[in-house]
């Protein structure tokens, strides 16, 4: 069996790094040492402990990811991740695996690690990142200072409030810092709709419908125009 990948991720944004810590949870393949949140930190990390990849952001205060990555000296890989397109030269004259623009999806972020394997394993028997490799039963979300663990099962539906969202569960109402276009490329689609540009639903959860509003859980939320042909085609199939 192949050891872990060890990586730390390094982003000034917390919300930035909250997304990262969930997708690396979801990769079996991949142990997250240490979130750092400026370039001193993560170089302290990287120099007292065994570090395969880190997530960079370039654009921070003080110390540039870019200055970071021009002073590791180890065998240390790094996938840049940032929101200015007018740095992917630089990322890539580093020898980066790979360059992430903000807002990253996880399929974009499964591309780079796959991307990484191909990489390292070159002299070794190929590995592939898979649906099997991947837990796709939770994600995590910060809220009350702290990650939260919800379980997909366990979602009835999200609402968007702008910059927050509120994810609604049998038990409690979770609000976090997130957009709802973020939230969804979290979630496994085969499970999850996205019903209007305020609402996504657990199918599951779905006690019945019509042309213009979807019930579950006692509760009827709107079905927008922009979505209802493709939703109804795929509630039909169901």
């Amino acid at each position: 069996m192949n050891p872990k990948i060890r990586c730390i991720i390094v982003d000034d944004e917390p919300m930035a790094r909250d997304i990262l810590t969930s997708f690396v949870a979801r990769v079996s393949q991949i142990e997250l040492v240490k979130s750092c949140s400026n370039a001193m930190e993560a170089f302290d990390v990287i120099n007292n402990q065994e570090v395969d990849l880190v997530f960079l952001d370039i654009n921070m205060p003080e110390v540039s990811g870019l200055s970071l990555a021009e002073s590791i000296t180890k065998k240390t890989k790094i996938i840049f991740t940032t929101a200015y397109r007018e740095y992917a030269v630089d990322g890539f004259n580093l020898h980066a695996v790979d360059y992430l623009l903000k807002p990253i999806a996880f399929e974009r972020f499964l591309q780079a690690i796959q991307k990484l394997f191909e990489i390292t394993n070159t002299k070794n028997e190929p590995k592939t990142v898979s649906e099997t490799n991947i837990v796709t039963n939770f994600i995590f979300v910060r809220a009350d200072r702290k990650m939260i663990k919800i379980n997909f099962n366990d979602i009835i539906y999200i609402e968007s409030l702008s910059d927050y969202i509120k994810i609604h569960t049998p038990k409690e109402t979770i609000t976090t810092r997130e957009t709802i276009k973020n939230i969804e490329t979290k979630l496994p689609s085969a499970s999850f709709l996205r019903i209007h540009r305020s609402y996504i639903v657990s199918i599951s959860k779905i006690t019945s419908y019509t042309n213009e509003f979807i019930e579950l859980h006692k509760k009827a939320l709107p079905i927008s125009r922009s979505y209802k042909e493709s939703i109804l085609e795929k509630l039909k199939k169901l």
